[in-house]
Formats: C-alpha cells, structure tokens, sequence
C-alpha cells in the first residue's frame, strides 16, 4: 500500500457514488468512551423461554411448530402490511409528501437449535437457508406489487437483535429502498459508460491485488472493500455475473453457504466472541425488467472496532459530513484473511 495512505485521505464508494474519510493515524488514540458488554455464545440447546425454539409460543400468540431444520413465518409485529391504504393527502403541500407502501415481513429461522449461529452450522445447514431465502424472494418477488425484496440478518443485541435465536428476516416492498435504488442507477451509468458491470469489474481488480481480500471459493470473493465504512466491514461478491439468487446453480448456493461461513468464522475468531453485524443481500429488483446491470452481492456492516466491548459510532462528523474509519481497509482485511478457517471454539 502507498505510504501516502497512511495520512488521513478519503475514497471514492463508486456503489454508492459517495466519499468515506480514512485516517489511520487515530488508532492509537486512547479510549474513554462507553465499553460494552463481551457477546457469549449460548450453550441452550433449547430455550422454553425463546418464541423462536420449537413448540414454544410466540410474542403475538401464536405457535411455533416443532421443526426440524428451516422455518419460516409472517412476523407477527410487522413494519409492512400488504393491504396498507394510499395515504389521503390531496391537498398537501408539496414538501410534505407521502406515498403507500405496502409489502410483507418474515422471518426465516436458520436451525432448531437455540445455540448456533452461521459460524457454527454446518455447511449443508447453511445450505438449506439459502435454498430457503432463494424461494422466498422468488414467491415474494413475484406479488405484483412488490419491486424489492431484502433478505438480511441482524446478529447480536449490539446490532438490535430482538432475540438470540439463529433467524433472519426478509422483507418485500412496494418500491425499492434508498440504499439499493443509489446503487441500482451507479450501476447503470457505470454499465452505459463502461460497457461492462461495475462489480465484475471491481471483484477482478480485487482479485489482482489481493491486499483486500479475505477469503475466497469458486464461487465467492470476499473483501474489506477500498470505500469500507466500519472498521471490519467485508463485501461479497459472486465471481461470475449473477443478479440474483435465481440465477444460482448449485453449486452457487453450495458456495454461498461456504463462503458465509468463512467470513462469519473469522469474525468470531478476530475477538474470540460470538461477533455482532447486519448482513444483507443486494440483488436484482422484482419488478419483472431483466437488470442486466445488477451483479448479486452481500454487505457484512459490523460495529466493532478494536475488541470485543468497543464499538464503532456514527457521529457528529460521520452524521454531519461524512463517514469515516480509523484503520486503512487494508489492515483490516490482513487482519481477517490471517485468521483461521476454523472456529475458535473447536481448536
């Protein structure tokens, strides 16, 4: 890495056509601030406590049947409805408008057992989760009125987690949200500028360089990307242009389930802690066009920062002006790709 990026400068996020500050020189910076509680691993197997084990009752009342592998359910405190009314504002002003949106929430659970995460499944485990989020944005998808539908998973009480069981949840919208929508048209101006897809291009660059990199199948890049916001942040990527989880074969899911468990095994490994983050899914809107310009790639936004009880915060500057991180992508990825496959537990 040039020695010049070692002094605070800032990069280009092309996805999102926006800037993130990088100013490695804070790292060592003493810390003061609010440190957090170390996130275990639960060794419950089964928790009658939990809505989500099975045959346990849920918040909303109802049951949970006794399942064996994936499960899936309409949450039952959804933030979208189906049937949600067009809001009546016929005479509003104009800075004070506001649309319908309708759409369904789920909720997928990964295992029956109340103690693992995607760290700790098995590959074939995993395996059923992706066939399972590959139908459901196949059948959300294909509502009429439904243009997106985001499949992620919130790990952890840092990241929000209502609940410690193994789940994540997907919901379908009326229309696309803001983060894929930015993305959605820098990939289009990129595919008419170009000629060629923005992500093909950049997961081949990665692959050149390899600074960035921390692990990798036949089917998967993953890398702490150039423009990464928080400190252990990690993009994947398909290596070969695909849209969606529809365009994967078998092998493509095989190798999803893979490389999930590879980045989320090195994720425990970095603090030895059942490690926090928001994973999501962004691929091709349902809205019937081909979008040959979308590429099927997944963000890893994790909040910790320098150990297992300090978190990142986006603050004051970050708010106000704009991102910023204090350790260069490249030592973060180092840091990952130097960490064993194998999870800290079992060693």
């Amino acid at each position: 890495m040039s020695e010049s990026l070692q002094f605070p400068h800032r990069r280009y996020n092309p996805l999102l056509r926006q800037w993130v500050l990088v100013s490695p020189h804070r790292t060592d910076r003493p810390w003061q601030g609010e440190v957090n509680k170390s996130s275990g691993f639960s060794d419950v197997h089964y928790d009658p406590q939990c809505y989500l084990c099975p045959g346990n009752t849920r918040a909303g009342g109802h049951g949970t049947p006794k399942y064996e592998s994936v499960y899936i359910f309409d949450n039952d405190y959804a933030a979208l409805l189906p049937d949600s009314p067009e809001p009546s504002r016929d005479s509003a002003p104009e800075l004070l408008r506001a649309e319908r949106e309708r759409g369904r929430c789920r909720v997928l659970c990964f295992h029956p057992d109340h103690s693992l995460t995607l760290a700790r499944m098995d590959p074939a485990d995993i395996r059923k989760v992706v066939d399972a989020w590959t139908e459901e944005y196949r059948g959300l998808g294909a509502a009429p009125y439904i243009r997106h539908v985001q499949i992620f998973e919130n790990r952890g009480a840092m990241m929000g987690a209502s609940n410690p069981h193994p789940h994540g949840q997907i919901w379908a919208t009326e229309h696309v949200p803001d983060e894929p929508q930015a993305e959605m048209e820098a990939l289009e101006e990129y595919r008419r500028a170009k000629g060629s897809c923005l992500l093909c291009d950049y997961a081949r660059l990665e692959a050149g360089e390899a600074a960035r990199t921390v692990c990798e199948n036949d089917g998967f890049l993953a890398v702490v990307p150039w423009w990464a916001v928080w400190p252990f942040e990690t993009l994947v990527m398909a290596k070969q242009h695909r849209r969606s989880l529809l365009d994967f074969a078998d092998a493509d899911r095989n190798a999803l389930a893979d490389i999930l468990k590879q980045v989320t095994t090195r994720y425990d490994n970095l603090f030895e802690t059942s490690f926090p983050y928001t994973m999501g899914f962004h691929q091709a809107p349902t809205d019937g066009e081909a979008h040959e310009e979308w590429h099927f790639h997944a963000h890893f936004l994790p909040p910790l920062l320098r150990s297992a009880t300090v978190r990142k915060y986006m603050v004051g500057f970050e708010l106000l002006g704009m991102p910023q991180r204090d350790i260069t992508p490249e030592t973060a990825a180092e840091r990952l790709r130097n960490l064993p496959a194998v999870h800290f537990t079992l060693r």
